[in-house]
């Protein structure tokens, strides 16, 4: 039998930033049990649209380079089939054969070859991809840097230092969405604590979701609750890199797709979850819901907050007074307290799963036999 027969995703609230896979993505979680808040961040630019591109793929033409660095999979290939649909393919293709050719790592290195052309690889990360160059020595040296949304950060820096004359070949810019109100509330989301996770699958998502925060004076508070509260899950290095320059760490799948980084949400976030044993049965704490033996029950907002507090210390007796703080809006009657707790036992559909205990507050009746610490 399916051991989350409502979807293992179920309870949990996931951010989703992407634009150009956001449909997808959207229906994976969605499909899992998980509630969506969809904040789109940047809007791809075509390349076969861009006219950036094109004006520096014609200035390559004319002046060819004597380094090139592949820095993507996607990104080269996506390259050459515009120009190919510009007209211009076939010298593109003589130009980078001239060149001294270097792909960013192995996965680059097999889709240039799959393209017909000999290079090298770095090792993976960007600080071994300029050890690489610079090893070669650049000083003097034409070197085209064929980028995803932006190059690996400090890459054109550090080469221009060491004399090269850089130039970047953007493949798949990033503008800003035009409508900043669903990646507003997406923030929002994030700076409460109110998401489970939020997934990136492009640096420039990353970036995009950043820059916002910073035009509204939340930078900082952005960065710590992605390090604290809100785990942040990127397809691949390449789209973490913009977090884990801020610190921040991050979760990737193996693959790049929404497929396997769905799946590892699936593993994940459960894992999070605080299982208790309750009373004979088994209660599940999730993000924005509860598992009693598995089957989802409906609390509301009020009571998921007693329910935390409860859960974080099992079997202590929390007063009225500590529940009343943990009670969103509830000023200082506590009878609110006791209101919001009816509520919850009856949402819980087991009352006997927390015990009142008099003059003193509440308590989870975890089992002697099977105690978990808090």
């Amino acid at each position: 039998m399916d051991e989350h027969p409502h979807g293992p995703l179920t309870g949990f609230t996931v951010g989703v930033t992407s634009a150009r896979r956001a449909d997808g993505l959207d229906a994976l979680l969605r499909g899992r049990g998980a509630a969506v808040v969809h904040g789109p961040a940047p809007q791809g630019v075509a390349p076969a649209d861009d006219t950036g591109l094109r004006s520096a793929t014609e200035e390559l033409l004319a002046r060819a380079p004597d380094v090139v660095v592949a820095t993507t999979a996607t990104g080269f290939r996506d390259w050459i089939e515009a120009a190919h649909g510009w007209g211009c393919g076939g010298e593109l293709l003589r130009v980078l054969r001239g060149a001294e050719l270097l792909a960013r790592d192995p996965g680059v290195l097999d889709a240039v070859r799959a393209a017909g052309f000999t290079g090298s690889g770095a090792p993976g990360s960007p600080a071994e991809l300029l050890a690489r160059l610079l090893g070669r020595g650049v000083a003097g040296r034409r070197v085209l840097v064929q980028s995803h949304g932006e190059p690996p950060p400090g890459l054109v820096a550090a080469l221009t230092a060491a004399g090269a004359e850089v130039h970047d070949v953007t493949v798949h810019r990033w503008t800003p969405p035009e409508e900043t109100g669903p990646l507003d509330r997406l923030l929002d989301a994030v700076l409460a604590g109110t998401l489970d996770a939020v997934t990136f699958t492009s640096a420039p998502a990353a970036d995009s979701l950043l820059a916002r925060a910073g035009a509204r004076g939340a930078r900082d508070a952005l960065v710590a609750a992605l390090r604290r509260d809100v785990p942040a899950f990127c397809a691949g290095p390449v789209t973490a890199l913009p977090l884990r320059a801020e610190g921040i760490g991050t979760h990737q799948p193996e693959g790049s797709r929404p497929g396997p980084l769905v799946e590892l949400l699936c593993r994940e976030l459960p894992a999070r979850a605080r299982v208790l044993p309750v009373a004979g049965h088994r209660l599940e704490v999730r993000g924005r819901a509860v598992l009693v033996d598995g089957a989802p029950r409906p609390v509301p907002p009020a009571g998921m907050s007693l329910l935390r507090l409860l859960a974080r210390s099992p079997g202590r007796v929390v007063s009225r007074a500590e529940l009343l703080r943990a009670l969103p809006g509830a000023g200082r009657d506590e009878h609110a307290v006791e209101t919001a707790m009816a509520r919850l036992r009856a949402a819980l559909g087991t009352p006997e799963l927390i015990r009142t205990v008099v003059k003193r507050g509440y308590r989870l009746a975890v089992d002697p036999a099977a105690h978990t610490e808090g």
